[in-house]
């Protein structure tokens, strides 16, 4: 079965429809993205999980839709899941969403402990405060260097101001490497046996990691310092309902590239 919108489709398994829970049927269940949003992707791989049919309208953030503004008044942003015509925003907001309405349809995304729940909340909340921000910050200086070489600005200052983003940035992963161990007790995920609530929230960012590598000359998830993480990222690409909604890392690639092309030319023209 297809389901489609006026702007793309995704192939659906016809026995998706039945293994819904909650009743929810065709046309009930949409969701507002953009294909190469981390974010985004969290709230797919969370769909797939659960085996939900649902609608996939890509946005175009430069001329949003007047659902979106509508849907989102507040942030204007995606995701943004409508269930049966009300729509539900921000990413981990969307995770817990799914997983309360359709639990028993797939592994859990929360433990049922609330020591372990609190716990799991806490790690997703720090790979988007933290982590997050602190890749945003690598990228930026990254950007510096190149600006500094434009505009005689010291070179060693803008290396200094790179080093410390990428010392912050591995400190990061580092944190999460112990968080791991301890979440993981040995297993697969974060989550145990089956992928969970910070396994999908971090899981939404190696393949962007990646291309700031690339592009940066860094190595954030480096199997010799970080095994546990490496391994799990691995495992976690593998995952049946991530393989089939992640972006092709060549595309996004030289998306990055002509975004950080883009925004490197605007800091010049603003700054001349």
């Amino acid at each position: 079965m297809v389901i489609a919108s006026d702007r793309t489709h995704i192939q659906l398994d016809p026995r998706q429809t039945a293994a819904v829970g909650g009743g929810v049927g065709d046309g009930e269940l949409r969701l507002l993205g953009k294909s190469s949003s981390p974010w985004v992707f969290r709230v797919r791989v969370a769909l797939g999980l659960r085996s939900l049919s649902y609608e996939y309208i890509e946005e175009d953030l430069a001329n949003k839709s007047e659902l979106l503004l509508r849907s989102n008044p507040v942030h204007k942003k995606v995701p943004v899941l409508i269930h049966g015509g009300r729509p539900v925003c921000e990413s981990l907001v969307i995770l817990q969403y799914i997983d309360e309405i359709w639990r028993g349809t797939g592994p859990a995304l929360l433990p049922s402990d609330p020591y372990d729940r609190a716990t799991a909340r806490f790690w997703a909340a720090y790979v988007d405060d933290k982590v997050w921000h602190s890749i945003q910050e690598l990228n930026r200086f990254f950007g510096l260097s190149d600006l500094a070489v434009l505009f005689h600005v010291s070179r060693s200052r803008t290396d200094e101001q790179r080093a410390e983003a990428l010392q912050n940035a591995l400190l990061a992963v580092e944190t999460l490497e112990r968080a791991f161990r301890e979440c993981s007790k040995g297993k697969a995920f974060f989550g145990g046996d089956a992928v969970g609530l910070v396994d999908i929230t971090l899981g939404s960012h190696p393949i962007w990691m990646r291309a700031v590598d690339q592009t940066a000359g860094t190595n954030l998830l480096d199997g010799d310092k970080f095994p546990g993480l490496a391994a799990w990222a691995e495992r976690f690409m593998a995952v049946d309902a991530v393989n089939k909604v992640v972006p092709d890392a060549g595309k996004l690639l030289e998306q990055y590239r002509a975004s950080r092309a883009k925004w490197t030319t605007a800091t010049a023209a603003d700054s001349s």
